[in-house]
């Protein structure tokens, strides 16, 4: 039988925090993207080496502030940068914003770190945009993504141990 090491489980007002967090980190990529149809791709590695991927599709329209995007894609992306930005079960976690423009799409990039998202550099982006070799792929122009004002970190809240199942 494997032996499954302890997670460890952050508390509610972690949780609560980063939650916070995240949605604030998503209303600053969005005002920083501005009018447009922008895609989210969030991609994590767990502390279990897995992957994980999230996706969503987000027009901002002229005018006053109402986007159009599926509401269960919103809430996937901002479950996923809670995760992420609380970062006890998440070990690098990235999220690559691409918009609609011609003559190609334009794309930007964050890193999730010390809970907060940093702009990756245009150099990391346009490796991990490449399409592999021998398959084609879009091609995008990448930019530096806008630095977001973090919040104020709160103090850490204690955390309790859980044997995985």
């Amino acid at each position: 039988m494997p032996m499954h090491r302890a997670l460890i489980r952050p508390s509610d007002q972690a949780i609560s925090a980063a939650h916070k967090r995240a949605h604030r980190a998503l209303t600053c990529i969005l005002a920083a993207l501005g009018t447009g149809t922008h895609t989210l791709n969030y991609v994590a590695q767990d502390s279990d080496g897995q992957f994980a991927t999230v996706a969503a599709s987000i027009t901002l329209p002229p005018g006053p502030t109402r986007l159009e995007a599926d509401p269960d894609d919103v809430r996937r992306i901002l479950a996923a940068l809670t995760f992420a930005i609380e970062g006890s079960c998440v070990n690098r976690a990235v999220l690559v914003a691409t918009t609609q423009m011609q003559p190609q799409p334009r794309a930007c990039g964050w890193s999730v770190r010390d809970g907060w998202l940093h702009p990756m550099p245009t150099a990391e982006l346009q490796q991990a945009l490449a399409p592999c070799p021998g398959t084609p792929g879009p091609a995008r122009e990448t930019y530096a993504a806008p630095a977001l004002n973090a919040p104020p970190r709160p103090a850490p809240a204690h955390a309790t141990e859980h044997p995985r199942t």
